[in-house]
C-alpha cells in the first residue's frame, strides 16, 4: 500500500518539477518590441479606488510600454476622478472633452496605443483599459509604429476588476482613483526560508533513507551469523518494501510524468483541482502517518511491535492505528480551509512528510540509474518550461502550477511560502519533483558512504548536499534576475548536483564502483574455510589406532 502511494507521489512530483515561481500574474511577451517612445519597463500597478469619498477595493494591473512612468511612492501619486469613456472602446475621438480625468475604456479591436492617443487629445491625464480576459497582458508597440509621443501614462486591468470599477461609474457613484507601482524587494525572506525548508528536507529524507539500509544490513549480517538455513529462508520469502528504479523505468517515468501533465494542462478546472486535492490528500495522510508512526515507535516500542489484521491493509500495528485519526484529521481540516492565508502551512507539512516517505520508500540503486533519472528530468523540465511555449502559446508546467485556468491558488503539489515584505504578495513556490528527484540521489550518496564507512570529508554525501543547495540558490538567483516569472529549478540543480557526484568519483578512482554496483566493495566476514570431507583414495591407508595382538 505504501509502495504505491509512493510511486504515484513521485509521479505528482515529477509533472510539476520545474515549478519554482515567484508568484508574478504578468505574462511573458517575447516579441515584444522596444523602439524609441515605446521602451518602458513592464511592470504592475496598483490603483487604489474611492467611492463616493470612502476608500474602496484596490485592483493590480500592468503599466504599458509607452507613455510616463507611473511613480512607485504612493506619497506621490495623485488621487484623480474616474470617467467613463464615450465611446466605451475609445477607439475613436471621444464625444466630450476631459478635463485632467482618467478615461476608463474597454479593449476593443484598435491598438492600445491609438486609445491613449484619442484620450490625451480629449484632455485625460491618464487610461485604465478592462481586458477581455482574467488575465493580464502586456500592452506593447507594433514594429512599424513611429508617432509615439504619448504623455499619459496607461494601465491594464483583468476583466474581473474592471468590470467592477464599470458597475460602479454606471451606477452614478463618485470614483476616484489613484495609480502608484511600489518596488519589489530584490530578495524576499519567503525565499530564504523556502531554500531551507527544501535543503532540510533532502536531509532529513538522506539520513532516513540511509539509516533504513543500515538496520537492513545489520539484520542480514546477524542472519548470517545464525546460520545459512535461516538466510536462505529470508531470501526465499518477505519484502523490504523498498523499490529500486532501473535504467528502462526512469526514462518511461519521465515519459509518463509528460503525459500526465498534458492531462493536468487540458483538463484543468475547479473540480479537477478538487480530485487533485483529494489524492494529496490520501498521499499527505500516508505519508504523515509513516513518518510519525517511525518518530513515535523509539517511545512506544511495544505499541509499534504488536500488530493485528486489517481487512484489504493487512497487518497494522496498534501505533499505526492510533496515530492514523490525526493525519486523516489534519489532511481534511487542511483541504476544507485551504483557501484560508494561514492553510499554506498545512499544504507544505503534508507535502514534506509525502516526500520524506518517497525518498525512504524509492531508491536509486546507482549512479547510473540516477544519471539517467535525473538527466531526463533535466530535459522534461526545460522543454515543459520553455520550449512548450512554442505549441501551446504558454508556459505549461507554469500554469498548471499557478492554476490558472482555476479559481484555485496553485495547484497543491507543490510547497509554498507566502511573500512576506512583497507589496505585491503572491507566494514563492517549488514543485515537489525539485525536491524529490535530486534527493534520491543525496539519499543513494549517504547509503554508500555509510557502506563503505566514509566521513563526511571523504564521502559523497557532505558534497552532494552542498551542490544540491547551491544549485537550489542559483535558481532563485534567476528567478529574481528574471523578474520573478517561474524557472525550469532543474536546469540548475541537474547539473551540479550530478556533476559534482561524478567528478568526485572520478577524481578518487571510485566511479565505476558508483556508476555500476552503487556500493563499496566488501568482503563477507562470515565465511570460514569448512574442513573438507574425509576422501578415500586408493593409495592411501587411513590412519589407524594401535592393534592389539
Amino acid at each position: 500500500m505504501a509502495a504505491a502511494a509512493a510511486v504515484f507521489a513521485l509521479l505528482m512530483a515529477s509533472a510539476l518539477a520545474g515549478a519554482a515561481a515567484g508568484g508574478d500574474i504578468v505574462h511573458h511577451d517575447d516579441e515584444a518590441p522596444k523602439i524609441p517612445g515605446c521602451s518602458n519597463d513592464f511592470i504592475l500597478v496598483k490603483v487604489q479606488s474611492w467611492v463616493n469619498g470612502k476608500e474602496d477595493d484596490e485592483y493590480v494591473g500592468v503599466g504599458a510600454r509607452f507613455g510616463p512612468k507611473i511613480v512607485s511612492k504612493e506619497k506621490h501619486a495623485n488621487r484623480t476622478r474616474l470617467t467613463l469613456a464615450d465611446p466605451i472602446d475609445c477607439c475613436t475621438s471621444p464625444k466630450e472633452k476631459v478635463s485632467g480625468d482618467i478615461l476608463l475604456v474597454q479593449r476593443g479591436k484598435c491598438k492600445f496605443t491609438k486609445k491613449a492617443k484619442f484620450a490625451e487629445a480629449a484632455g485625460a491625464s491618464g487610461i485604465i483599459i478592462i481586458n477581455h480576459v482574467h488575465e493580464l497582458y502586456k500592452m506593447v508597440c507594433e514594429k512599424n509604429e513611429t508617432n509615439l509621443d504619448i504623455n499619459i501614462p496607461a494601465v491594464l486591468l483583468p476583466r474581473d476588476a474592471g468590470f467592477a470599477l464599470h458597475m460602479v461609474l454606471t451606477s452614478g457613484n463618485s470614483v476616484y482613483v489613484q495609480q502608484y507601482s511600489p518596488d519589489r524587494p530584490v530578495v524576499d525572506t519567503a525565499e530564504v526560508f523556502l531554500w531551507l525548508m527544501a535543503v532540510g528536507t533532502v536531509l532529513c529524507a538522506s539520513y532516513w533513507s540511509a539509516w533504513s539500509a543500515r538496520e537492513s544490513l545489520s539484520e542480514q549480517e546477524k542472519l548470517l551469523k545464525d546460520g545459512r538455513e535461516v538466510l536462505l529462508n529470508v531470501e526465499n520469502g518477505g519484502s523490504s518494501g523498498m523499490i529500486d528504479i532501473n535504467v528502462a523505468s526512469a526514462i518511461m517515468f519521465v515519459v509518463v510524468a509528460s503525459c500526465f501533465l498534458i492531462m493536468l494542462y487540458k483538463m484543468m478546472s475547479s473540480w479537477f483541482v478538487e480530485l487533485l486535492v483529494v489524492i494529496f490528500g490520501i498521499g499527505g495522510v500516508e505519508g504523515l502517518q509513516t513518518c510519525l508512526v517511525a518518530l513515535l515507535s523509539r517511545w512506544f516500542r511495544p505499541a509499534s511491535e504488536s500488530f493485528f489484521k486489517v481487512p484489504f491493509f493487512g497487518a497494522v500495528s496498534y501505533l499505526t492505528l492510533a496515530v492514523s485519526p490525526f493525519c486523516i484529521v489534519f489532511a481534511v481540516l487542511w483541504a476544507v480551509h485551504r483557501h484560508f492565508t494561514y492553510a499554506w502551512i498545512g499544504q507544505d507539512i503534508l507535502g514534506i512528510a509525502l516526500i520524506i516517505t518517497v525518498i525512504q520508500i524509492v531508491r536509486v540503486p546507482n549512479l547510473k540509474v540516477g544519471s539517467v533519472l535525473l538527466s531526463c528530468a533535466f530535459f522534461y523540465d526545460i522543454f515543459w518550461v520553455f520550449v512548450s511555449k512554442r505549441w501551446f502559446h504558454e508556459s505549461v508546467m507554469i500554469v498548471v502550477a499557478r492554476g490558472d485556468k482555476t479559481d484555485e491558488d496553485g495547484v497543491p503539489m507543490l510547497l509554498k511560502i507566502p511573500r512576506m515584505f512583497d507589496p505585491w504578495g503572491g507566494y514563492s513556490i517549488i514543485g515537489f519533483g525539485d525536491i524529490l528527484l535530486p534527493g534520491l540521489l543525496v539519499a543513494f550518496a549517504l547509503r554508500y558512504d555509510w557502506a563503505a564507512k566514509k566521513s563526511l570529508q571523504t564521502g559523497y554525501f557532505l558534497w552532494s548536499m552542498v551542490a544540491y543547495g547551491s544549485g537550489l540558490l542559483i535558481t532563485y538567483v534567476a528567478l529574481n534576475l528574471m523578474d520573478g516569472h517561474g524557472q525550469p529549478a532543474l536546469l540548475y540543480i541537474v547539473p551540479f548536483t550530478l556533476g559534482a557526484l561524478i567528478a568526485l568519483g572520478w577524481k578518487r578512482g571510485e566511479l565505476w564502483n558508483l556508476w555500476s554496483k552503487g556500493e563499496p566493495q566488501r568482503v563477507c566476514t562470515h565465511m570460514h574455510v569448512q574442513p573438507q570431507p574425509q576422501q578415500n583414495y586408493p593409495n592411501l591407508l587411513p590412519l589407524q589406532g594401535p592393534r592389539s595382538l
